[in-house]
């Protein structure tokens, strides 16, 4: 994540030279982000990744040698600070998923505009997922139809204080800050501290990841649901 002042370093990786140039010239456009480095395909991203230490990357779904989603979930484990936007064509549940559990932070289109491509940037860096609750949701439904991988309680829950734990199941549901605040009787504030401290205690990358970790670890059941 980075500081407030500090330029955010991104990483452009596409196979097609046009798409890539006119990534640069939307991200060159905004003067709090820096183009740090380009990659054609995932096999040279990680490489590249690895020297320049990006703040966000932002990836191409399909390439050649190695696809974006096998690029990012090495990329992140190489460099973990790294957050990674997936850029693809296929507006399809299947890349969506198979993103997040890779790690990335965000999903977007290539057909989404110049301003939703940098306001997606400035998300991502801030340590938030660029999903709204209502794409949550989706994907909640996409995950829990595969099996759950651990019957038995992630032990990391145990660390969870019992508020916390309601408002990590809450967002399992693929409730928003303000939903668990109604939902809670307390401020939105207090909501977002809550939020904060149940993903440094699961490890989780961002809330997107803790829906996914909700489901895997067995602490929502699949086909359990509560109305929004």
């Amino acid at each position: 994540m980075t500081e407030a002042n500090d330029a955010i370093r991104v990483m452009l990786v596409d196979d097609d030279d046009l798409v890539r140039r006119g990534l640069r010239l939307i991200v060159s456009s905004d003067p709090t982000l820096d183009v740090v480095a380009e990659a054609e395909d995932g096999d040279i991203a990680l490489r590249r990744a690895s020297h320049h230490h990006p703040d966000v990357v932002l990836m191409d779904v399909r390439m050649p040698e190695m696809d974006g989603i096998t690029a990012t979930r090495e990329l992140i484990a190489r460099v973990p600070d790294a957050r990674v936007i997936i850029l693809t064509t296929f507006d399809e549940d299947e890349y969506v998923v198979g993103a997040l559990r890779a790690g990335a932070s965000g999903f977007l289109l290539k057909r989404s505009t110049p301003e939703d491509l940098l306001r997606a940037i400035h998300v991502v860096a801030l340590g938030d997922a660029l999903l709204s609750p209502a794409v949550t949701r989706r994907v909640i439904e996409r995950v829990v139809e595969q099996p759950t991988l651990s019957s038995s309680p992630d032990p990391r829950l145990a660390d969870l204080t019992p508020r916390e734990l309601e408002v990590f199941l809450l967002i399992a549901q693929g409730r928003s800050n303000r939903e668990i605040a109604a939902a809670l009787t307390v401020e939105e504030t207090t909501v977002k501290s809550h939020v904060r401290n149940v993903l440094t205690k699961l490890s989780a990358r961002d809330r997107i990841h803790a829906v996914i970790l909700a489901y895997e670890c067995g602490a929502v059941s699949p086909g359990k649901r509560t109305a929004p």
